[in-house]
Formats: C-alpha cells, structure tokens, sequence
C-alpha cells in the first residue's frame, strides 16, 4: 500500500455539520478488510454506515461511541501496517481525563482555556470530546449577551432583519401581520445587496449595523433559524446585540398564548402554536407553526421548536435544543443543553445533552 487511506466523516445533510457517531466497530490497531463495516452516524433526519474501502490496519483513531463528529474531520486512516503513524499536520490532538471527572475527555488546548476562563470542568458533556473550538463556541452563547432581558420588548416601530433565507420570509408576513410595525431591510452577509426577499430589499452585510443603528431604527429580529447550526443563529444574536439593537418579542395573530406564560426578548410565536399556562420560554426561541408547548414547560436560550411538534406538561428544554417537526415529547421529560431530536421522534425519557435523537425513533 503506497499511501494510508484517510477516512474522514460525511457531510450527510448541508443543515447539519454534525454527526453522532452512533456505533464504532473498530479499535485502534485493529486489522480490517474491505468492505468491513466501520461505524454508523446519525443525524437528525438519517444514518449511514461507513465501510472500509480498502485492506490494512487502523491508526489514528481518536473518537469513542457517541460522541459528536464534525462533517469533513478525520475518524481514523487504514494502513499497511499497524506502526505506520498520521502526517503530524493530521495528528489528533490527545484526549485527557480532567481531575477527579471521570470519562471527561478534554484536549490541552480547550483545558488551558477552561483555566483562563474559570470554566467548572465539571458542567462539561461526558463523552464527546472537548476542544477549544467547543468550548469557544459554549462561551460565545452567553458572553457579550449582558443586554438580554428578561420581559418582553414590546416597544414598536422600524425593525430589521438579520438573515435572508427562509425563515426569513416567514418572518416577514409575521411581523406584516402585526400592527405598530415595519420591516424596512433584511441585513445578509452573503446575499446581493438590493435583491428582494418578497418585497423586502436586502439593504447590505452586517458592517451596516451601526449606521442603521444610528439613523434611528432600534429594533432588530434574527432571522436564522440555526437549524443543524444553533451557534449560527447565537452569533446573530450576539452581533446584534453588540451593536445595541433591541428584540421585539413577535406573537402571530393566530398564535395562543396563556396570560400566565412568560415570553422573553426576541421570542417567535409562529402561526397556530400554543403556549400553555405557567410555560417559559427563553431568550430568542422559535415556537414554530402549529407547535404546542404546554404548561409548565420550560424552554431554554435559543430554543427552537418545528412545527406540529407537541411538548406535553412540564417539559424541560435546555439552552439550543433543536425539536423536529411532529416531535412528540412526554410528561416532565428534561432534554439536555444542544441535545436535537429528528423530526416525527417520540421521546419517553430524559435525553442527555448533546444527544441526537434521529427521525422516527423512539427515545429511549
């Protein structure tokens, strides 16, 4: 064999750069054939199977069962032989067991910023393995958010968007359908500047934020969605929010919200959703069209739930928990910070944060 073969994780669905890896048939020096079955990922919505293209040894592999597994890293190489070792530039980084947390699996780097940060190592996921950029992307969804608020902003006016895609659209009619407001431009790092989304012009990239601050418009609506993604839609937040922008907390017309439910900031209430007495729903989450959150739920920063999906009483979602579309939750179960849940599941049990529950399954 000239060269070690890479193999390196899928990229099963564009709006999911994660995937879990759900079952691992291989270990670290291991010999394997062609055609032998490696592992299996999961993401929200499919699984598949990855099989060994060719003959030899595996090196380099890093991972355990669970963890979660960016689209496009490397799972392991199959080599000629069992002492042949990954160009250095492709090394992975050791994973380490913090004091006294047993399975916590931490590299250097992210432990050295956990210190500098004073994060309690302890909050940490057991399973997946820590790197600096997860903890850099757990920091990010609460520094620089010292504006939030916790009652609604009901002051009216001027608003803009952050986003240009579909949930933007949606967006769009929603606010049209309420009185005291106007949409006057979407804000879209990507999309040409002057095109249309319905018949809202796309007014430029985010650089224009502190203009359009400044000529007077205060309100700000974040428009992704952060469907496979929620760290996407947190650094809209925290732009925004760095800029001085305000979040109107949107309710459609046909939406039913209890009078002792709490809504807070930049909350979206979607055609037909209902929200229960006593529920909470946090900072900026999404209860989408037809959605049911009844009472007493609590729904964590940046929640978002699809639609027609139904929380039953009680129910405990964590910060950036993604529910599919028909998602069935039972009675007083807890979902961990960032777990998702493919869409029609059906959960009868707690899920572990981080977990991803695919579609169709049945939890536990």
């Amino acid at each position: 064999m000239a060269n070690a073969l890479k193999v390196t994780i899928p990229l099963l669905n564009p709006n999911e750069p994660e995937l879990q890896l759900a079952s691992l048939e291989i270990r670290e020096g291991a010999q394997v054939e062609q055609g032998q079955l490696l592992c299996t990922l999961e993401s929200t919505k499919s699984a598949s199977d990855l099989y060994a293209e060719q003959s030899g040894f595996i090196v380099g592999l890093t991972v355990q069962q669970g963890d979660l597994l960016p689209a496009g890293s490397v799972l392991c190489w199959i080599a000629s032989s069992s002492d042949w070792r990954p160009p250095e530039a492709s090394e992975p980084v050791p994973a380490s067991e913090g004091p006294g947390i047993t399975g916590l699996r931490i590299t250097g780097p992210a432990r050295k910023l956990a210190q500098d940060r004073a994060i309690d190592l302890a909050s940490l996921p057991i399973g997946p393995l820590i790197t600096e950029s997860f903890l850099r992307d757990r920091l990010g969804s609460t520094e620089g958010l010292d504006r939030e608020v916790s009652a609604p902003i009901t002051k009216k006016g001027d608003v803009i968007l952050y986003g240009g895609g579909g949930h933007a659209k949606a967006l769009i009619e929603l606010i049209q359908s309420l009185e005291g407001y106007s949409v006057v431009g979407v804000i879209d790092d990507k999309l040409q500047t002057g095109a249309s989304i319905l018949d809202t012009k796309v007014l430029g990239p985010g650089d224009m934020l502190p203009d359009i601050l400044k000529s007077g418009i205060g309100l700000a609506v974040n428009a992704v969605g952060g469907i496979g993604d929620v760290m996407s839609r947190v650094r809209v937040f925290r732009r925004l929010i760095e800029a001085g922008f305000d979040f109107p907390t949107l309710i459609h017309p046909t939406a039913f919200v209890e009078r002792s439910a709490s809504l807070e900031a930049g909350v979206q209430v979607f055609p037909h959703a209902y929200v229960g007495s006593e529920a909470r729903v946090g900072f900026g989450a999404i209860v989408n069209t037809g959605a049911v959150v009844s009472h007493d739920c609590l729904l964590g920063r940046y929640v978002n739930v699809a639609p027609s999906a139904s929380l039953a009483g009680g129910v405990s979602l964590g910060k950036a928990v993604l529910v599919g579309m028909a998602v069935t939750i039972n009675l007083a179960v807890t979902v961990g910070d960032g777990a998702r849940i493919g869409n029609s599941a059906v959960v009868k049990a707690d899920v572990p944060a981080g977990k991803v529950v695919r579609a169709g399954a049945v939890w536990p």
